[in-house]
């Protein structure tokens, strides 16, 4: 609001006053008007501001009555005027706002305070109400459990208050002639005898009459009340049998009337384990643990009720009280577990088992290509088999193979077994460009060694260079004569890439497994073998299983090792589900715990808890045998001294796709050879790299080998945020390689000495603040500064060390060479003399590597 004062009528214009000529003057008329403005603040603040309001002033000609024109200098200069007063009133504008802001922002703080102050006033108040309802009901329990109580002493007290007047009934029967007392007692729980209360009706001063009688220190609080005449008459009443005393004298008075003059004690077959508690031994006995303790004290044994004894002191104790021990073993569960063979009437003729076996890149996969028509080796990493593969092919005449493709890489080599293994006939297949390498011999080692028949595919026939006969003359080092050479072994010529001679292979797959008059029982539950296992993300554990014999349904329960579960899939070789499968037959399983280990049997059982008992039997087994083993290798290192304090370890986790390639890297992995590089396998799983994977690298200082495998999203980002190494590979050539890489960088280099000179000290000159200086003749080769130098004195060694200074004159120098004098100075040492020799050399690194 404004207040404006001193304001004019009328305007006022430039004039003579009224008078004469001479005593007129000259009046402006006013062009400002003047007021009072109220300018409002925060906080209810206020100020009176004085304002002037400026009018335009036209200067108009008089005689022309026009308006006069500006100059555009005089334009301008009132154009900046106006935009300087412009943006004064807008930056009292910004400031104004700021202001309010400001303000604004206090009065949004204070009301937040004031509602968690409300906020946190109402949570205590919740907080008060809810602990006094918890006192409140915690206090109507305790009356409930105090009114149980009351009631249970009541009944106790009422069947006492029975026995004690039977008992009072019995007692005047059998003694009439005593007197009776004028007070009869009632007995109650506890040892708390009361008498009825005397009235001045029977005779006598009640009150001098009563006397209170103590029960012991236990119960002084409670007290058996009774008269002088009652304790005169002789009842005895201080010296009662408690209730406890006359129930066990009932029983032993019962027991002998009802138990026959001939009985004798019952003898047991108690069954013990190779352990057992004392007190489960007292329950298969029927006999109290306290005796049985007590007998334990008697042979010298201290045991309490939950400690175990062996089996061989609870014979002893079964053998003292006249029972029979059965023992048995925790391997006794696994009895019976694999049935004998069947009968010959129920067997049924079945498909072979072929297992391929050969050198690596001698076309092991590209054969059983082309007998399958695929293309399996595409898809290998690096075209190399890493993973066992069980296929089974279709002939023509209706009869099939089941084939068992194994890798041929030296790493792979329990593969290999496992193959033989489980086979029936083997293919060995020998490049014929090549010859028998390395692992062909091994694979011969492993047909021999599971006494399977051999036939031989010499392969790559279309190569030039391809010599058959050179492989048949080879083969006759190995004691293996083919048929050509007059033996016994089959030898087939073949082109796995041109497709020649595949069916006479067949032919000879054939011919053998009708010498071998293979059989087997399809109607009993399935027993198998492991081929092949990995964890699949939705599928869980799955296991590659080798029916052989019986048949395998969906629903059967099965264990495999330390694994058991129930089948809930079974898929074939083409990738199609299937009810069931038979003899010979290569399935997948879903449906196991976890993942078996490759080479496991796999069989079907009738029980739940059987599967999951055998199991855990053998996961312990395995347990103390692995704890066993890390004993064994904590001695070792103890009885190697402590020289071996300075052995580095490298420590590693290994996470693949299949357990047979974990197998396959940590058995090249302990091939590697080092003494001062101790390799750790801390953990090996099949799966995805998860997050207590990285947790168990942080906490060891280990580094995870992913092979075929990669880490989940959250192990990924853990493993970034502790900064833990993740290695990921997809042939086992390279995860070798560079474990072996590490392996040498961790090697202790070589030393290596370099001999650069000789020089012959001639004078000792002694300086002071530097010591003695000796000053040499360069005999042969040249002598360096900062190089290690020996002190020869009559051609032995009594120092060794490194130049501290090298001059020539007064210069120092780098080097002095053959022919030229200078002198030296060692590293804290001054012992020289005229007519030493000084040696000098340098001393080079060598990395060690490991081939």
């Amino acid at each position: 609001m404004s207040d404006k004062s001193n304001e004019t009528g009328d305007k006022k214009k430039l004039s003579l006053s009224s008078g004469t000529l001479s005593t007129k003057k000259l009046e402006l008329t006013k062009t400002v008007d003047a007021g009072k403005i109220r300018q409002s603040f925060s906080h209810g603040r206020s100020k009176a501001v004085t304002f002037e309001v400026k009018k335009k002033r036209i200067i108009t000609d008089r005689a022309q009555k026009k308006p006069v024109t500006l100059s555009n200098a005089e334009l301008e200069k009132r154009k900046k005027l106006l935009e300087m007063a412009a943006a004064g009133d807008k930056k009292k504008l910004e400031t104004q706002k700021v202001l309010e802001a400001v303000d604004a922002k206090r009065y949004d703080s204070l009301n937040q305070k004031k509602v968690e102050a409300a906020a946190i006033e109402k949570a205590e108040v919740d907080e008060r109400n809810r602990l006094e309802a918890e006192k409140k009901a915690e206090i109507d329990r305790l009356a409930a459990v105090k009114e149980k109580a009351m009631a249970a002493e009541k009944a106790r007290q009422d069947i006492a208050e029975k026995e004690a007047v039977a008992q009072q009934a019995e007692r005047g029967n059998g003694k009439s002639d005593k007197p009776k007392s004028d007070a009869p007692t009632s007995f109650m729980a506890g040892g708390r005898i009361k008498t009825k209360k005397y009235g001045d009706d029977e005779g006598g001063d009640s009150k001098k009459d009563r006397k209170t009688l103590s029960l012991g220190k236990k119960n002084k609080h409670k007290s058996v009340v009774y008269s002088v005449a009652d304790a005169m008459a002789g009842d005895g009443l201080g010296r009662q049998r408690s209730d406890a005393a006359r129930r066990r004298a009932l029983n032993k008075k019962l027991g002998k009337k009802m138990a026959p003059a001939d009985a004798v004690a019952k003898v047991r077959d108690v069954i013990v384990p190779e352990m057992i508690t004392v007190q489960e031994l007292s329950n298969r006995m029927a006999i109290r643990a306290g005796e049985l303790i007590k007998k334990l004290m008697g042979l010298g044994v201290m045991a309490t009720v939950n400690q175990n004894i062996d089996a061989d002191t609870a014979e002893l104790v079964i053998s003292e009280y006249g029972q029979n021990i059965i023992r048995v073993s925790d391997s006794d569960i696994e009895d019976g577990l694999i049935p004998a063979d069947d009968a010959a009437n129920l067997k049924k003729p079945r498909s072979p088992v072929v297992t391929v076996m050969g050198h690596v890149d001698h076309g092991k996969t590209s054969l059983l290509d082309a007998i399958r028509k695929t293309d399996v080796v595409a898809g290998e990493s690096g075209g190399i088999t890493q993973h066992i593969g069980a296929y089974q092919v279709k002939l023509a005449g209706g009869k099939s193979i089941t084939f068992i493709d194994t890798p041929g890489h030296a790493a792979f080599s329990e593969m290999r077994s496992r193959g033989a293994d489980v086979t029936d006939v083997v293919i060995l297949v020998v490049a014929a460009d090549d010859g028998i390498k390395e692992q062909t011999v091994e694979a011969l080692n492993h047909a021999k060694a599971a006494n399977v028949p051999i036939i031989v595919a010499i392969n790559k026939i279309d190569k030039p260079g391809a010599d058959a006969n050179r492989v048949r003359t080879e083969l006759l080092s190995h004691e293996l004569v083919t048929e050509e050479m007059g033996g016994d072994i089959q030898a087939v010529e073949v082109s796995a890439k041109q497709g020649l001679n595949i069916d006479k292979l067949e032919e000879a797959i054939l011919l053998q497994a009708e010498i071998l008059e293979l059989a087997a029982n399809p109607d009993r539950d399935a027993i198998g073998s492991v081929v092949e296992s990995r964890v699949e993300k939705g599928r869980g554990a799955v296991s590659t299983v080798l029916i052989q014999r019986g048949t395998l349904k969906v629903g059967d329960i099965f264990v495999s090792g330390s694994q058991w579960g129930k089948v809930r899939a079974l898929i074939d070789d083409k990738g199609k589900k299937i009810k069931f499968a038979g003899p010979s037959v290569p399935v997948e399983v879903l449906g196991f715990s976890g993942a078996p280990l490759p080479g496991d049997s796999f069989v079907v059982v009738t029980e739940e808890a059987k599967a999951r008992d055998i199991a855990d039997y053998r996961a312990q087994k395995t347990k103390d045998r692995k704890a066993l083993q890390m004993r064994k290798n904590s001695m070792d290192l103890l009885m190697k001294g402590a020289s071996d304090t300075d052995v580095k370890t490298l420590s590693i986790i290994i996470k693949s796709d299949v357990q047979g390639s974990v197998e396959a890297i940590v058995g090249s992995l302990e091939k590697i050879p080092s003494d001062e590089v101790q390799i750790r396998v801390l953990h090996t799983g099949v799966g995805a790299i998860n997050e207590s994977d990285i947790t168990l690298a942080q906490t060891t200082n280990a580094f995870i080998v992913g092979f075929n495998v990669r880490s989940n999203p959250q192990a990924r980002l853990l493993a970034s945020k502790e900064n833990i190494e993740i290695r990921y590979y997809s042939i086992i050539y390279d995860v070798i390689d560079d474990i072996k890489t590490i392996v040498s960088g961790l090697l202790t280099p070589e030393r290596r000495e370099n001999f650069l000179g000789y020089a012959e000290i001639r004078e000792v000159f002694n300086i002071t603040k530097v010591g003695k200086v000796a000053g040499c003749y360069v005999t042969s080769g040249v002598v360096k500064r900062g190089s290690k130098v020996r002190l020869l004195r009559d051609n032995v060694v009594i120092h060794e060390g490194s130049l501290k200074t090298l001059k020539r004159f007064k210069d120092e120098v780098k080097e002095a060479k053959e022919s030229y004098e200078c002198g030296m100075a060692f590293e804290n040492y001054n012992d020289i003399k005229i007519g030493d020799v000084i040696e000098c050399f340098d001393v080079s690194e060598i990395k060690r590597t490991i081939d």
